[in-house]
């Protein structure tokens, strides 16, 4: 802790080294857990970290690390807190960073940086990390002037997890760390030129609530932005009283229950027909914190092409950035709708409009073939969501098997969902439920992973067993890079260009190298026999599901194609 503490008028002030001062802010922060890995330019924290409070899970590398963050802060809504030296450790961080950024996860990432004095010679493991992250953060700070810590730790946080979240990178050169600085409560955060604005405008709430007396077709598209808001039930609420069939994003799934009568399912390019053809058929669109993004529209010019459109977003950078909208609203989506839910709500009669697209989901539903000899992957997703009653938390990397959970593990609750969205990180998906698990260790978290995808993060096997995390790990393999695989059958005349993974590790052998139990599904009752096992330990197991190698995701919207085209389609 901090020496030679003292009064200095009414405020208790003690003398720390900035390695210190760093730590205690972290605590007076309320951070309990922190992911990184050590080196040179992060020992004086290292150091200061000994002993403290502050649980710090050694991943086995920095990828892992903010990977892990990033589950962490998904299901808690907490800043996910991140160490990593300079150099290589920082740049290892760079994926994790873009990625929260696109997914608006609050992280603060802490970096080591070299010596003020060496700043820009090329030092040894010297990094412009600023330069770098600018892109890709909400903010970044290099601290220059030891003083200035108390306020950047503060600001980042703050930055972090207000408004649209995301993440923050603090850069500290070695010798602030080293330096001595008095530390008292520190400033309040003062940033004149960062205000949010968290509650709508009035007008622009009546314009909304007299669209949807008007219109006969309405639909409401759920992002990740009702997530954020902790604002599911107040979503659910709206929409019964209403009437308003409701349609999820990838990552706004959760937010409404999968078994609800007015919910139509994922939009989008691996979407259902249902949700698909009623944002092309309604006549008025409410989005809800969701940023309209290609995969979800489709060609512009046929997305939802008869509609008024409603944008709430926190974010005003989104409005109207990709699709016109008629009433924009920037606003906190929970101060949105206990706005919308304290009006008069009335619409103009739309039990023949959920009628009509109820029907589309019941003569068009997702469909596989599926038999006894092999293992169909949507199967596999099933009978997970079959044996964790549909209440695990559930992690994916990215890639075929992504959009197979999302189709078939029909979410009912809100938080239980990681993936990654926008940026589509290959190796997310493992650490990511390390993540989960530490954050939440009393309830089952299931990863879903591919083949490719695992072996990019795999070495995070041993923080499991280090810490006896109970995670269940679920490899849907099929040997190949197999969402690369579908799109070259379908768009590149069937040239298989370097998708398949001929060579690769017995899983189960791997898993057990780490001590970690290990179980290879080929065929349904193999699947059965090990889900029956798997999902009432209280140990973490790997299986591997050998899968088969050629099967597709459908339905699928294919590039340059409305929402309307959807290949793959069955009645």
């Amino acid at each position: 802790m901090c020496a030679k503490a003292r009064m200095d008028g009414n405020v208790k002030t003690a003398e720390c080294s900035g390695a210190e001062a760093l730590v205690q802010l972290l605590i007076n922060e309320g951070v309990e857990v922190m992911f990184g890995y050590p080196g040179g330019a992060v020992l004086p924290i290292y150091d200061a970290l000994y002993d403290k409070p502050i649980r710090h899970i050694l991943t086995r590398h920095e990828q892992g690390a903010i990977h892990a963050a990033e589950g962490y802060a998904r299901v808690t809504g907490k800043p996910g807190v991140v160490i990593a030296t300079s150099g290589p450790g920082a740049t290892n961080l760079i994926t994790g960073i873009a990625d929260a950024m696109m997914d608006s996860l609050p992280l603060v990432v802490f970096t080591g940086q070299v010596a003020t004095s060496v700043i820009g010679s090329d030092a040894f493991q010297e990094a412009d990390v600023i330069g770098m992250t600018a892109p890709i953060t909400k903010h970044n700070y290099q601290v220059r002037d030891l003083r200035d810590l108390p306020r950047v730790v503060k600001e980042a946080f703050h930055i972090a997890k207000s408004g649209r979240p995301g993440p923050v990178v603090v850069d500290i050169p070695k010798n602030i760390q080293q330096g001595t600085v008095e530390l008292g409560e520190g400033p309040e955060v003062y940033l004149p030129g960062y205000q949010p604005n968290f509650y709508p405008n009035p007008l622009q709430i009546k314009k909304l609530m007299e669209a949807v007396s008007y219109s006969s077709k309405p639909v409401i598209l759920a992002g990740a932005g009702i997530l954020h808001a902790k604002a599911s039930d107040l979503l659910i609420k709206f929409a019964e009283k209403c009437h308003i069939p409701v349609v999820n994003t990838l990552l706004g799934l959760g937010s409404f229950p999968f078994s609800h009568p007015l919910f139509l399912g994922m939009g989008g390019m691996h979407g259902t027909y249902a949700a698909n053809m009623a944002i092309c058929e309604c006549d008025l669109l409410i989005n809800i914190g969701a940023r309209f993004d290609d995969r979800l529209t489709g060609n512009l010019a046929h997305f939802a092409p008869n509609a008024r459109v409603v944008h709430i977003d926190i974010d005003p950078a989104e409005i109207g950035k990709n699709v016109k909208t008629d009433i924009p609203i920037v606003s906190d989506a929970k101060e949105a709708l206990l706005k919308i839910c304290a009006e008069d709500l009335q619409n103009n009669g739309t039990d023949e409009w959920v009628q009509h697209v109820k029907e589309y989901a019941e003569n068009y539903p997702l469909w596989y073939e599926d038999n006894d000899e092999e293992l169909s992957p949507q199967h596999v997703i099933k009978r997970i969501h079959h044996y964790t009653n549909g209440d695990a938390i559930v992690s994916t990397d990215v890639g075929q098997h992504q959009m197979w959970a999302a189709q078939y593990y029909g979410f009912e609750k809100p938080h239980k969902w990681i993936t990654s969205g926008g940026l589509g990180t290959m190796g997310f998906g493992f650490p990511a439920a390390i993540g989960a698990q530490i954050a939440c260790p009393d309830e089952k978290v299931v990863a879903i992973v591919g083949d490719g995808g695992f072996q990019m993060t795999l070495q995070e096997l041993a923080v499991v067993k280090e810490l006896n995390l109970p995670l269940k790990i679920f490899i849907v393999n099929n040997q190949y890079l197999g969402m690369v695989r579908q799109w070259q059958k379908s768009f590149y005349e069937e040239r298989y260009s370097y998708s398949t993974i001929p060579v690769q590790p017995d899983f189960v052998k791997l898993a057990e190298s780490y001590g970690i139990g290990g179980i290879r599904a080929t065929n349904n009752e193999e699947l059965e026999l090990a889900l029956k096992k798997v999902l009432q330990d209280d140990e973490a197991v790997l299986v591997d599901c050998r899968v088969k190698r050629l099967e597709a995701v459908f339905p699928m919207v294919a590039p340059g194609k409305g929402l309307h085209e959807m290949m793959g389609v069955k009645p």
